[in-house]
C-alpha cells in the first residue's frame, strides 16, 4: 500500500512538473503548443526624400526605441552608398546616413517590423521631467487662466483636468477665450501650453494609425502628460485616455523629426503593411538569456538539433510499446524493437518502409534456414546474418535505383543488427514453435510500429516533444502507472467468451 502511494505521488509530480515546465516555458519564450501558429508583424517603413547639392550628406531620422504595446523585431535599410548607424542619446535612437559626396534625388528607406501586444513600454524616468516656460502677452495670459480654472472647476486629477482642457477645445464652437488662443496657436501646441501652464508636465508625440497597406501617411501628433511617475496619453481630438492598439508611437521626445545636412527640400513619408511569420520562428529570434532557453535544444547547431528531435520521439514509442504489450496483450519480437521500426519509417515513409522491412526479414529467414544446415556457432551465424542482411540492403538499393526510386536508397536507415537479432530469434521461433508464433510475434511488432510511427508522425506531438522536452516527463508518469497494472490485458478477455455465450439473461 505504501509503495502504491509513493507511485502515485511521483506520477503527479511527474505530471505537475511538466505542465508546469511547458507553461512557463510558453509564456516567457512566446513557443506556441500548437504548431504552425502565425503571429502578426507590422512592417512599417520610412521613405526619405531629398535633393542632395553635391558636397558630403548627412540624414538623421528619428526612429522608435521602446514604443508601448510594441516590440522592435528587427529594422533594416535601404541606402545604396550611404554608410548607416544607430545613435542613441539618453534613450533616444536615430538613424544616421552620411555620403562623401552626392547630388540630385535622393531617396532613403528605414524599415522596422514590430510586434503588437509584446512591448512593454518606455521605463519611467528617474526623475520628474522638467516644465517648460510658457509666456502669454496680457490678453492671452488672462484667457488661459479662466480657461484653467473652469477645467480645473470639473475635475480633481492631472488626467481628468486634461480632458476637461480638451474638451473646452477641441469642440467645434469653442468660447470666446478658446477663440482667442486658437486664432495665435493651433490646437496640440496650445494644449502642451496650458498644462505646462498650470503646472502638468506635458510634451506632443509622434505615431502612426497602423492599418494595412496604407502609404504616404504622416506622424500624426498627440499628446502626453505626466502623473504619479508615468506618461499619461491622450488624443487631443477626442479626449480618449490610452493609446489605442492599432496606434505606434515613433517619436516621444521633443527632437525634430528628420535633419538633413547637404541638402534641401526633404520630406519624410510612411508606408505600412500588416504581416504574418511563424511563432516558432519568432521565439527562437527574439530569445532570450532566460533559464529556460539555456535548458532548450534551439541555441544548439542545426545537426546536433536533427538528432535530438529524433531522439526526443522515442518515449512516445515506448509509451506506445508499453500500451500494447501491458494493456491490450499484443506480443512483439523484442521488447522495443518496435521503436527502431518506427524510427526508420519516419525516414523511409510508412508504405516503402513496410515492404522493405518484410522483404529483407522474408529473404533472411529463407537464407537463414540454410545456415542451420552447417551446425554453426551463434556468434558466427549472427555475424553471417548481419552480413547476409547488409547485401540485401545494398541490392536493395542498387536495384530501387536502377529503377527509378529512391525508396530503396532509404532501407538504410533500418538498424541491422537488430535486423540480424530479429531474423535470428524469429529461426529459433519457428524451429520451436512454428511458423503461426513467429507470424504472430511479427505481425505485433508490424502493427505495434505502425501505431507508434503515427503517433510519432503526428505534427502536434512531433512539435512538443521537441519544443517542450519536459513533456516527456509526463510519458514517464504515463508508463509507470501502467506499469502498475495487474489487471487483464484485452486479449487475454477472449478466454471469457464461451462463459458470454452460456450465460444469456
Amino acid at each position: 500500500m505504501i509503495s502504491r502511494i509513493s507511485l502515485y505521488l511521483i506520477v503527479a509530480a511527474l505530471i505537475v512538473t511538466g505542465l508546469s515546465i511547458a507553461w512557463l516555458r510558453h509564456e516567457h519564450m512566446g513557443i506556441p503548443f500548437l504548431p504552425g501558429a502565425q503571429t502578426p508583424v507590422w512592417l512599417v517603413e520610412a521613405r526619405i526624400d531629398f535633393t542632395a547639392t553635391g558636397g558630403p550628406v548627412t540624414v538623421s531620422l528619428d526612429i522608435p526605441d521602446s514604443p508601448p504595446g510594441f516590440a522592435l523585431f528587427s529594422e533594416q535599410t535601404a541606402s545604396p552608398g550611404y554608410g548607416f548607424s544607430i545613435l542613441e542619446n539618453n534613450g533616444n535612437r536615430r538613424g544616421e546616413w552620411s555620403v562623401r559626396a552626392v547630388s540630385g534625388a535622393q531617396t532613403l528607406y528605414y524599415k522596422a517590423q514590430v510586434i503588437p501586444g509584446q512591448g512593454a513600454g518606455s521605463e519611467a524616468p528617474a526623475s520628474a521631467p522638467s516644465i517648460a516656460s510658457v509666456h502669454w502677452d496680457e490678453s492671452e495670459a488672462l484667457a488661459a487662466r479662466q480657461i484653467l480654472e473652469t477645467a480645473r472647476a470639473m475635475s480633481s486629477t492631472p488626467e481628468s483636468m486634461t480632458r476637461e482642457l480638451i474638451k473646452l477645445l477641441a469642440t467645434p464652437t469653442p468660447g470666446q477665450n478658446a477663440a482667442l488662443l486658437l486664432s495665435s496657436t493651433p490646437l496640440i501646441p496650445l494644449l502642451e501650453k496650458l498644462l505646462n501652464y498650470a503646472q502638468i508636465p506635458s510634451r506632443v508625440v509622434m505615431g502612426l494609425q497602423l492599418e494595412d497597406g496604407r502609404r504616404n501617411q504622416q506622424l500624426i501628433p498627440m499628446l502626453e502628460i505626466f502623473t504619479r511617475d508615468r506618461w499619461v496619453f491622450f488624443n487631443p481630438r477626442t479626449a480618449q485616455q490610452g493609446i489605442p492598439e492599432d496606434f505606434l508611437l515613433w517619436s516621444q521626445d521633443s527632437l525634430s523629426l528628420l535633419d538633413v545636412s547637404g541638402g534641401h527640400g526633404s520630406q519624410v513619408r510612411f508606408a505600412m503593411m500588416r504581416q504574418s511569420i511563424s511563432a516558432v520562428q519568432l521565439a527562437r529570434l527574439t530569445m532570450d538569456d532566460s533559464g529556460f532557453s539555456f535548458f532548450g535544444v534551439h541555441k544548439l547547431p542545426v545537426e546536433e538539433q536533427s538528432m535530438l528531435k529524433m531522439l526526443l520521439l522515442l518515449p512516445l514509442g515506448a509509451l506506445v510499446v508499453v500500451f500494447m504489450r501491458i494493456m491490450v496483450g499484443v506480443q512483439t519480437s523484442g521488447t522495443f524493437m518496435p521503436i527502431l521500426i518506427a524510427l526508420s519509417f519516419l525516414q523511409t515513409t510508412l508504405l516503402p518502409g513496410l515492404i522493405s522491412f518484410i522483404a529483407i526479414v522474408a529473404i533472411g529467414l529463407l537464407l537463414r534456414s540454410y545456415l542451420s544446415y552447417l551446425n554453426l556457432l551463434l556468434v558466427a551465424r549472427i555475424a553471417t546474418i548481419v552480413v547476409i542482411v547488409i547485401f540485401i540492403i545494398i541490392f536493395s538499393s542498387l536495384f530501387g535505383y536502377q529503377l527509378g526510386f529512391n525508396t530503396g536508397m532509404t532501407v538504410a536507415f533500418f538498424p541491422i543488427i537488430i535486423i540480424a537479432w530479429t531474423i535470428e530469434r524469429m529461426s529459433i521461433l519457428w524451429e520451436d514453435e512454428g511458423p503461426r508464433e513467429v507470424l504472430m510475434q511479427g505481425g505485433g511488432s508490424l502493427l505495434v510500429a505502425i501505431l507508434a510511427f503515427l503517433l510519432m508522425q503526428w505534427p502536434l506531438m512531433e512539435h512538443l516533444s521537441f519544443h517542450f522536452p519536459e513533456i516527456n516527463l509526463i510519458l514517464v508518469a504515463l508508463i509507470l502507472m501502467m506499469g502498475n497494472y495487474t489487471g487483464y490485458k484485452l486479449l487475454e478477455l477472449r478466454r471469457f467468451r464461451a462463459m458470454r455465450l452460456k450465460w444469456r439473461p
